[in-house]
């Protein structure tokens, strides 16, 4: 399957479902919310949002947290991913963690768009980066169909 480029709408329909998410994060250690969605292949969006815990390193990113629940509902492939963040003071976006990225390398093929939106008070901001751009060298069995 190769991935076809996104719509303007369905890029905003993916971008909006995961600033709803962030609204659900569960972050009282860092005050860092953070939501995510996954595009399926078959067109369904999957959202997920930062959950924190006491021992730091239980903590799940929403960008995993939104894979693992299509994985979860049988899916498998994906044809772009969403997250969104606050600003962060002198850095343009945040982008997924090692792990996230990881895992996203997993089911996505190199060429996948990961849109990277930043709130700035009500104003919103998107990048676009290939998963490749993210992910140089991932460790992966992925083959592209």
């Amino acid at each position: 399957m190769k991935n076809l480029p996104l719509s303007k709408e369905e890029v905003t329909r993916l971008v909006d479902a995961a600033q709803a998410a962030r609204e659900n994060s569960y972050s009282p250690y860092s005050k860092f919310k953070v939501g995510a969605a996954v595009l399926t292949s078959e067109g369904e969006i999957f959202k997920g949002t930062n959950v924190e815990n006491a021992s730091y390193g239980l903590t799940v990113c929403a960008e995993r947290n939104a894979i693992f629940a299509a994985v979860s509902a049988g899916h498998r492939r994906f044809r772009a991913l969403a997250l969104i963040t606050q600003k962060i003071p002198g850095v343009a976006f945040g982008s997924p963690c090692g792990a996230c990225r990881q895992v996203m390398s997993e089911f996505m093929p190199p060429a996948t768009p990961v849109y990277i939106a930043v709130l700035n008070g009500k104003k919103r901001t998107v990048y676009c980066k290939k998963l490749s751009e993210l992910m140089p060298f991932a460790f992966t069995k992925f083959e592209e169909k």
